[in-house]
């Protein structure tokens, strides 16, 4: 336990879940952060890791409580009253043109300045309310990842273009305070993913999401206890970046902006085409080109070659969901050439009524 940062207040068993555990001596020559403390690793990291996912947890909810979903329902409401104000035309008597535009109220009657929302359009603006703000907080979060994941990258000698520096004096432990706390906020932030995945209405690729972030986990997991940790930076920094852009295009779209949905989603495109399956291939495939030096490691650490091999496995399936991804993105940006504007393809399929579940009661 970390028993000398922690406040004198904190109760012993507390301290885990409020400080990076395992303490350690820097190492003689550090090539990373030669001003941070440095740690081990090992189970109690898991404590300070369900903190980080009780903290996301409820920053989500008060993002989307008090900022995300009231503005979205402001903006969408003030749309919607303004387009029925525009439809309403009246002739120099003050008297209907003949198209009828009001709402009509509980009682029957139409409200001639059109500022009443029918039950359909409720439930639209509803919908449109909640995804507006899980995507905000994808947004706010990945963008928060990046910025962290970036300025680890700036302080290790890893270069995006040539990973094979990411074994430079593997393996790399002890690990610096900044990469170790990293590494276990990118892990509870995938490991909430998958809790709220299931919290969330359903889409149609809900099972390939589920399987990306349970990969993704374990790779998080595997790579910090075998030491992994500079590919796993390498890669987490890949990842996020064009997940940020996502988020926003599909923001825009909740919005009903689609100019700004369009221009979002086609840079997030050709971001995803760079990092996911240009990058992130030249990642893997010096992954597999330090196979023999990473089993010699093994075997004087007294580990199984096999750990490596599963490694190497899971990120090929990683970039297998990411190809088949990326089909539905293509398909996606047809609908934009064509003409047709950005369209969320996982949201088809969506179930209504019962599964905006609890997660969502506040309107």
């Amino acid at each position: 336990m970390n028993t000398l940062r922690a406040p004198e207040w904190l109760p012993s068993f507390l301290i885990p879940f409020f400080t990076l555990s395992y303490p350690t001596a820097p190492p003689a020559a550090p090539d990373s952060f030669p001003n941070a403390s440095y740690y081990g690793v090992g189970i109690l990291d898991g404590c300070f890791i369900i903190t980080c996912i009780a903290a996301m947890a409820m920053l989500r909810d008060l993002t989307r409580l008090y900022i995300s979903e009231p503005f979205a329902r402001w903006k969408l409401t003030r749309d919607l009253n303004r387009s029925k104000r525009e439809n309403i035309h009246v002739d120099g008597n003050g008297k209907p043109n003949g198209k009828t535009n009001g709402v009509a109220n509980g009682n029957g009657a139409a409200h001639k300045n059109g500022s009443a929302v029918s039950k359909k359009e409720a439930k639209k603006i509803y919908r449109s309310v909640v995804r507006f703000a899980e995507q905000g907080w994808s947004a706010i979060s990945y963008t928060a990842l990046f910025s962290l994941g970036l300025y680890v990258h700036r302080n290790v000698p890893t270069k995006v273009l040539h990973p094979r520096n990411v074994w430079l004096n593997y393996p790399n432990i002890p690990i610096a305070a900044p990469t170790k706390f990293y590494y276990l906020l990118e892990s509870a932030f995938y490991v909430h993913q998958v809790l709220i995945l299931n919290a969330e209405a359903r889409r149609k690729d809900h099972w390939q999401m589920m399987t990306h972030h349970v990969i993704t986990v374990l790779l998080m997991i595997g790579s910090y206890v075998y030491n992994l940790t500079r590919v796993g930076c390498l890669i987490m920094l890949l990842m996020d970046w064009c997940d940020v852009f996502l988020a926003l295009a599909k923001m825009f779209r909740y919005l009903a902006l689609s100019t700004l949905c369009d221009a979002t989603f086609t840079f997030f495109l050709l971001s995803w085409l760079v990092t996911r399956h240009v990058l992130f291939i030249l990642a893997i495939k010096c992954a597999f080109d330090a196979r023999p030096f990473v089993h010699s490691v093994l075997e004087k650490q007294n580990s199984s070659r096999l750990i490596y091999d599963t490694f190497l496995a899971m990120l090929s399936m990683l970039q297998g969901i990411q190809l088949m991804w990326f089909w539905m993105i293509c398909r996606v940006a047809w609908r934009v050439v064509s003409g047709q504007g950005a369209e969320d393809t996982r949201s088809d399929d969506e179930e209504d009524g019962e599964n905006h579940k609890t997660e969502h009661k506040k309107d």
